[in-house]
């Protein structure tokens, strides 16, 4: 008999918003423009990142498996377990046993599927029938920590 995975993930908390200010207009990355005060709104990251809150997770990344991707160990990411996983997209994964986070590439003849690393470091995992094996969520963002304060 197979055992469910489980993955121990904190109950949050929902009593208030947290409502910040936004430029909306976005900030040059490039060039400095004129400052433009009037132009913040405000934005609940919650609300902006949580599709399905019922069904969504914090976790902190643990490892460097995915650094070219731009995930970092130490990132905050969001996984949305309500969203099936399409080929491509980045997932937790349960795979006999452990729990992982790796690109999703399913294989052009729908016969298996690889759970890809972004670094050279790591190996593909091959999914295949033999292996325990259950998609625990998709990526839909991640939170980088820039400041070392």
């Amino acid at each position: 008999m197979k055992q469910e995975p489980t993955l121990q993930v904190s109950e949050a908390v929902h009593e208030t918003d947290c409502v910040l200010p936004i430029a909306e207009d976005g900030i040059k990355a490039g060039f400095p423009s004129p400052a433009q005060d009037e132009a913040l709104d405000t934005i609940d990251l919650n609300r902006e990142l949580i599709r399905h809150p019922e069904a969504t997770f914090y976790a902190r990344v643990d490892g460097d498996s995915l650094r070219e991707a731009g995930i970092c160990d130490g990132d905050l990411v969001v996984i949305d377990k309500a969203l099936r996983a399409s080929d491509g997209d980045y997932v937790a994964a349960f795979i006999d046993g452990e729990f992982t986070l790796k690109q999703f590439v399913t294989d052009p003849d729908g016969q298996g599927a690889w759970l890809m690393p972004a670094n050279p470091d790591y190996a593909p995992i091959r999914v295949g029938s033999e292996n325990q094996f259950q998609i625990w969520g998709v990526l839909t963002y991640t939170i980088k920590k820039l400041c070392k304060r």
